[in-house]
């Protein structure tokens, strides 16, 4: 199974885990964010039902997509758009795709200062 950890990130620690994967240590997949904010700003409700949709299913159409999700194409190209520049998606032949079986979401919430 193939799996990706979305997490909040440094751009510091996200450094260091390629050095250590140039390395050759095995990293796994990540897609890191710089804040938990921009994590949720990019990863809205209605994005996480695309990507559940996606996962596993390999490449998929935008229509195809939006018939899933049960949305309005126009809308759902809109947020697949977001998905492909924050690095989510990969956009690939006649469509997009989200090359995992599954998600996993890593991320700590500390007090406020």
């Amino acid at each position: 199974m193939k799996t990706v950890t979305l997490g909040v990130s440094s751009v510091e620690a996200t450094r260091q885990r390629m050095a250590t994967a140039f390395q050759g240590e095995t990293q796994g997949a990540f897609i890191s964010f710089t804040s938990i904010e921009l994590l949720w700003k990019v990863l809205t409700a209605k994005r996480w039902e695309i990507l559940h949709a996606m996962t596993g299913q390999g490449e998929l159409a935008i229509r195809e997509i939006a018939r899933r999700v049960g949305r309005d194409v126009k809308a759902v190209h809109g947020d697949v758009t977001a998905l492909i520049h924050a690095g989510v998606l990969d956009r690939s032949g006649n469509g997009v795709s989200f090359p995992y079986d599954a998600v996993h979401v890593d991320f700590t919430l500390r007090k406020a200062a």
